[in-house]
């Protein structure tokens, strides 16, 4: 789950001209709410621009979808155990990728973890942690390193019945990049893709200005406590303060670790600062699972990449690359 914690700052919405002005289009995409943005010379060109984003998030949801029945990726997991599945080249690519990260992430990020059974409940029925025999059970089915890649044969096998993958920690960043690439394609030269926190922006706003976004209290969306210039780069904030059980004085929040089939602690958000927001929004939640020390330590690693961490204090970790004394504006 992502909340909505990435706000940004507008210059001033489009007017009747031919100047550079800003355009905007929220609706719900991906089961998420999307907000576009982009710069255009005249409110038809913005028109256009907004539409073209909406039709390449459809496209990219079409292709990855679990719960679209018709979708490759349901193709995938309804064929576990029986036979592999050809797909389109750019669904493969895609896999291959989240193969890399779950290697990088020595598994902390997998898309197999849609394969685990829905032990944790976070709706207010859960009573009892449960068994270690069926966390143990839940997660036999996970492991990005028993899917069959075939590349020659364009093919993805999962060689287990009940098998599945799953792109919600991954998905709305890598349709978000889509739409940008496409806008910036059809010559946009300035804009904002936000998924429902998954963000990407590129330019800066017609007065010159960069866009800004803001790294907010997970327990007070409405007060930010930096705020920070993104130009070419993509932030993704996940967000646990809502979706949590507490047993025995521990918290348990809602994103799970795939490795063990136990709930992350410790952790209320994580923003990753990344070149695109497909990496963003998988590193978002493996520092979930890897907590403050090692998820600093892993992204002080990566180049271009930087993470501000707010844990369940309320205390913010950053990564090297960040100084949140002199380089942000405080609220």
């Amino acid at each position: 789950m992502r909340y909505y914690g990435i706000l940004f700052v507008l210059g001033f919405t489009g007017a009747l001209s031919a100047k550079p002005a800003i355009f905007e289009r929220t609706l719900l995409l991906m089961g998420s709410r999307f907000d576009l943005t982009v710069v255009a010379e005249g409110a038809d060109a913005g028109a256009r621009y907004l539409e073209e984003a909406v039709l390449e998030i459809q496209r990219i949801e079409r292709l990855i979808s679990s719960w679209d029945v018709n979708s490759q990726t349901s193709a995938i997991n309804q064929a576990a155990g029986v036979h592999p599945v050809k797909v389109d080249p750019e669904l493969f690519a895609l896999i291959q990728r989240t193969v890399g990260l779950s290697r990088l992430t020595d598994g902390a990020f997998d898309i197999t973890y849609a394969s685990m059974d829905r032990l944790w409940r976070y709706d207010g029925s859960m009573k009892a942690l449960p068994s270690a025999e069926d966390i143990q059970e839940s997660v036999a089915r996970v492991g990005f390193q028993k899917m069959v890649l075939d590349a020659a044969e364009m093919t993805v096998f999962l060689p287990t019945t009940g098998m599945k993958i799953g792109f919600g920690a991954i998905g709305k960043g890598y349709a978000a990049d889509r739409a940008r690439s496409k806008l910036q394609t059809m010559g946009v030269s300035a804009g904002i893709i936000n998924a429902s926190g998954d963000l990407t922006a590129w330019g800066q706003q017609p007065d010159g200005t960069d866009w800004l976004v803001a790294i907010t209290n997970p327990l007070n969306k409405a007060k930010a406590f930096a705020w920070l210039p993104v130009d070419g780069r993509a932030v993704v904030t996940s967000g646990n303060y809502e979706k949590f059980v507490r047993f025995n004085g521990t918290r348990y929040a809602h994103i799970i670790d795939p490795r063990t089939g136990y709930p992350s602690t410790g952790l209320i958000s994580v923003t990753i600062f990344a070149p695109k927001a497909e990496l963003a929004d998988a590193l978002a939640t493996a520092v979930f699972v890897m907590g403050v020390r090692t998820g600093i330590d892993f992204i002080n690693q990566l180049p271009a990449v930087d993470v501000v961490i707010v844990d369940e204090a309320n205390k913010v970790h950053t990564s090297e690359g960040i100084n949140l004394q002199t380089t942000v504006q405080h609220d």
